[in-house]
């Protein structure tokens, strides 16, 4: 479809929205709504926020649920849901008070038990979720309002855990239906959020839709990130999934769009030309980029073959080709957010030297028998599709037979959670990125976890990591967890359950008549306004 057709598209699906929301009483109705209209970063195919770790279902649920704690732009946690928190001197039993007139989308109140069975499901599934859980002895309602979470260890992050900024967010739902098991997606979409999904007005492919939910009652306090008041202003959002960036860029010059999440790079110049337009760091901190191997199937249920890709990785190449603009990006040796406490070179002697003639002894050492590898290619993240056409050139220069499966991302999100062998709908290699606040510290990293059929998706099961993630968790001694940090990252390189290909940053962009945006991990559309 040419631009000119794409843009005709847009406008048009903008017509309809306004005409099926608003019922067109009157112009002047029309014009006293405030609607924004979004561009996100992919189509959003996957409503369980549990379920998944990606990053449009995580920003769909900022939208529609609530948390009992949220992160501030300073990443410090304070109350959300959440009146009352008493600890026991020992530290060893919390309890929590839920704050007054909290009701979910279909008019019932929320209740301790929604909040306890919601804790359980993420528990299973999340990373830092699991740790708190294999720590806790019991978590029960005492009655409507209050629950307690008991502790069987010490562990020094349950406020951290239940404030958890990004994927997986402890998202509150109903009891019923938390009590999904985690490995399978919620059918309804019920939060308790300052928005609400408009079902009848999803469309797949295109767009999805939120009303602003009036009885959301806000703390009285200034927002924050994911804290404070959540003072809703805009009457509805609707997302648009638009694919070519060339579009995107398009839409957003001509207004008929406000905000673009994700803009490429190499827009960035022309966007800040543009008087009607600003750009915004939602997140200074950055994210990193990963190469993953799935562990269960050939070759990379070899250490020697995943070894080769630590050697084969030079993540200024990577980096020059996926994000192209030096000032935005850095070479980062560490699994560990260089800007974090934790970052360190330990054991990333391969990536820091990326020498392909070792590289290609190891894949013949491996027993690698010529079989197809599989990359799975998200075509419409630029990032990702550039980072998978570089590794396909150089696996291919080690010697690995190299086969991309494009699809779009949306696609990609739920093709990676297939277990099957690579000649059977699998794979072998995928890309993805985490924000550097979920890749700083050994507790929240999905990458260095071992836990096997537990750990995100590659599998990996090093039951050695695990302990060293534990006894990080568990000690309160800052020089002890600092060299438990240093031994987990050694250990995560050596047997390389993932393989980082540096850090970025990422500005939005938006019409200078959008105000309000706040700095966060995600992005959030209360204190919003159009002016």
């Amino acid at each position: 479809m040419d631009r000119f057709s794409r843009r005709q598209v847009v406008r048009g699906a903008a017509a309809v929205a306004t005409v099926t929301t608003l019922g067109a009483p009157s112009l002047r109705a029309q014009k006293d709504q405030q609607t924004l209209r979004f561009v996100a970063e992919a189509d959003l195919k996957v409503f369980d926020p549990v379920w998944t770790t990606v990053y449009i279902t995580r920003n769909h649920g900022y939208l529609v649920y609530d948390t009992l704690f949220g992160t501030d732009e300073n990443l410090q946690v304070k109350p959300q849901m959440v009146d009352r928190t008493t600890v026991s001197a020992d530290g060893m039993k919390y309890t929590f008070t839920l704050r007054d007139g909290l009701l979910w989308h279909d008019g019932q109140p929320v209740v301790s038990e929604d909040c306890v069975e919601s804790l359980k499901r993420w528990g299973k599934k999340d990373r830092l979720g699991q740790l708190l859980m294999a720590n806790t002895g019991k978590i029960a309602p005492v009655d409507k309002k209050t629950f307690t979470l008991e502790l069987a260890e010490p562990f020094g992050f349950v406020l951290e855990a239940l404030g958890k900024p990004s994927t997986n967010v402890p998202f509150m739902m109903p009891a019923r239906i938390a009590a999904t098991s985690p490995d399978e997606q919620i059918k309804e979409v019920v939060g308790s959020g300052p928005f609400k999904f408009a079902r009848d007005e999803w469309q797949p492919g295109e767009q999805v839709a939120y009303l602003r939910n009036t009885d959301y009652i806000p703390r009285d306090e200034a927002p924050s990130g994911s804290t404070g008041g959540k003072k809703v202003h805009l009457d509805k959002v609707i997302w648009r999934y638009i694919p070519d960036p060339m579009d995107a860029a398009d839409a957003l010059a001509a207004g008929e769009v406000d905000w673009w999440e994700d803009p490429q790079l190499d827009f960035i110049p022309k966007i800040e030309q543009n008087p009607d337009l600003q750009t915004f760091l939602l997140d200074p901190l950055g994210a990193q980029g990963w190469l993953r191997p799935k562990f269960l199937h050939p070759p990379f249920n070899n250490k020697k073959a995943r070894q080769a890709l630590l050697h084969m990785m030079d993540q200024v190449t990577y980096l020059a080709w996926a994000i192209g603009q030096s000032e935005y990006y850095r070479a980062c040796a560490s699994v560990f957010a260089c800007g974090g406490p934790y970052a360190t070179r330990i054991g990333a002697e391969p990536i820091i030297e990326h020498d392909l003639t070792k590289a290609r002894e190891l894949v013949k050492e491996s027993g690698y028998d010529g079989r197809p590898v599989v990359v799975l290619q998200p075509t419409d993240r630029p990032l990702m599709n550039a980072a998978a056409i570089v590794t396909q050139r150089r696996l291919q220069s080690i010697g690995f037979n190299v086969v991309l499966k494009a699809m779009d991302w949306s696609t990609n999100t739920v093709v990676r959670a297939r277990k099957e062998p690579p000649d059977k709908c699998g794979w072998n290699l995928l890309f993805t990125w985490w924000l550097a606040a979920e890749v700083i510290n050994p507790a929240v990293h999905f990458g260095v976890s071992g836990a096997g059929p537990r750990a995100w998706f590659g599998w990996p099961d090093i039951p050695q990591l695990e302990k060293l993630v534990t006894d990080w968790v568990r000690t309160t001694d800052q020089a002890n967890r600092q060299q438990l940090a240093d031994e987990v990252q050694k250990l995560a390189l050596s047997e390389v359950t993932y393989v980082p290909w540096g850090e970025w940053m990422q500005p939005t962009a938006l019409r200078r008549n959008v105000r309000g945006v706040l700095k966060f991990g995600a992005p959030i559309f209360w204190n919003v306004k159009i002016t």
